[in-house]
């Protein structure tokens, strides 16, 4: 168990590394170099415009990489959504600038970020059923948080990066070429990804389901026929994780260096070690999640979210390091209450013959309603308003509306036995 949940944890951190990276580099370098003519403002929105294209990727991707999963197994996706995204990813590292080749940079890097964001709209679902789908009922949502700890150190290891090489680089080397290194990074990365993942097993709930015919002919047409409010109900609850995310990690970087005037390093510092204690609080959080259940932590999460958008809007707007640290590090322990469990939660509440599809797909919806629009729809309300009380008014709306998703969805542990596909008795809930 430990191998398998290994595994899903390296390769779900490369996938995020990959994301993650396009997101710092968005914040602080890609304006200029791809949309040199817009205004410094319309540049950022330009920029993170492209930032936006992988969200809408994303669902797209779990859809095709959701059916390969429930038709042809879940280790098939691990491999080929690792393999879209490193490819992209190391592509963006080698792509001329606007001065170089014109529009066709722009358009080009506009690509690439939807390839990032098809690949990584695979990786989640095939990640955490590798996990779930081994793991024992009791201590699922501890071995499912494993694949949640990849996007925390994902983002460290951008973002670490970055921080190095804006400390050791003038900003016309960061500029001229730093900037390209962390994307070059992630050829290496994949293939070591690669060479771990090659060695799983297939989960024994898919195998069960090949040897009996109880797979989906037509996945994602049977989640949206049958499964269609458990998708939205998923989605609309997992969207304020997303926008808390993004506010504090890509958001935040723009407002606190362009209008706070608060150094790159720092900015990067202060969000670099928000991220970091998230990541290490999410198997205490997963623990939690196997004690209490999976619906009170998501309720627990997104209620601290709406009450503490505004607290961190004040606390940023400070320009002080230490008590812009505390107001991401509250928002951030929101998110990780809620995203400890959902490796868990996703997949109990889909039947297994779906459960690729559906789990992946409300999973990516919920990032494209809060992350692919929190870093645009922020920058503007942000711009030239001191403090953006706009931005803290967006996040607690959905903050609220995530809360009443979790109201109206089920409870899944601990549950009854059901029946499975071919009268096997498993630890599953029934489907909502």
């Amino acid at each position: 168990m430990l191998r398998i949940a290994s595994a899903s944890l390296v390769g779900t951190a490369i996938e995020f590394y990959d994301f993650f990276v396009y997101g710092t580099a968005a914040a602080l370098v890609l304006g200029p170099l791809f949309f040199p003519t817009f205004s410094p403002l319309a540049g950022t929105l330009a920029a993170f415009g492209t930032f936006a294209v992988g969200f809408i990727a994303r669902p797209l991707g779990s859809v095709l990489f959701g059916h390969i999963g429930d038709r042809y197994g879940r280790r098939p996706v691990l491999v080929a959504s690792l393999l879209t995204t490193g490819f992209a990813t190391t592509a963006v590292g080698c792509l001329p600038a606007y001065s170089t080749i014109g529009t066709a940079a722009p358009v080009l890097l506009l690509l690439l970020r939807f390839l990032q964001g098809l690949g990584l709209g695979g990786e989640w679902g095939g990640a955490v059923l590798l996990t779930a789908e081994h793991a024992p009922a009791g201590r699922r949502a501890l071995w499912g948080s494993f694949p949640q700890m990849g996007p925390p150190l994902g983002f460290l290891l951008a973002n670490g990066t970055m921080l190095t090489l804006t400390a050791v680089l003038s900003d016309a080397q960061f500029l001229a070429w730093g900037w390209r290194v962390p994307f070059w990074a992630a050829g290496v990365l994949t293939v070591g990804g690669l060479l771990l993942r090659t060695s799983l097993a297939e989960t024994p709930h898919f195998r069960e389901l090949a040897e009996t015919g109880g797979r989906a002919v037509a996945p994602a047409a049977e989640v949206l026929r049958h499964h269609w409010r458990l998708l939205l109900l998923t989605a609309g609850g997992l969207s304020v994780g997303y926008a808390v995310f993004y506010a504090v990690t890509t958001w935040a970087l723009v407002y606190g260096t362009e209008q706070l005037g608060v150094s790159r390093t720092t900015m990067l510092i202060l969000v670099t070690a928000a991220v970091g204690v998230n990541g290490m609080l999410t198997p205490l959080a997963a623990l939690l999640g196997d004690r209490f259940g999976r619906r009170p932590m998501c309720l627990a999460g997104s209620t601290l979210a709406a009450v503490w958008m505004f607290p961190f809007i004040s606390l940023l707007n400070t320009g002080e390091p230490l008590l812009m640290f505390l107001g991401s590090l509250v928002a951030l322990i929101a998110l990780v209450t809620m995203f400890s469990v959902v490796a868990a939660y996703l997949p109990e509440l889909y039947e297994p013959r779906v459960r690729c599809t559906g789990a992946a797909v409300g999973y990516n919806l919920a990032g494209l309603l809060g992350g692919a629009l929190t870093p645009i729809v922020a920058t503007a309300l942000s711009d030239g308003v001191r403090p953006p009380w706009g931005v803290a008014a967006w996040l607690t709306g959905v903050a609220l509306l995530s809360t009443a998703c979790f109201a109206a969805l089920p409870e899944t542990h601990p549950m009854p036995v059901r029946a499975g596909a071919s009268g096997h008795t498993d630890e599953e809930p029934a489907p909502a």
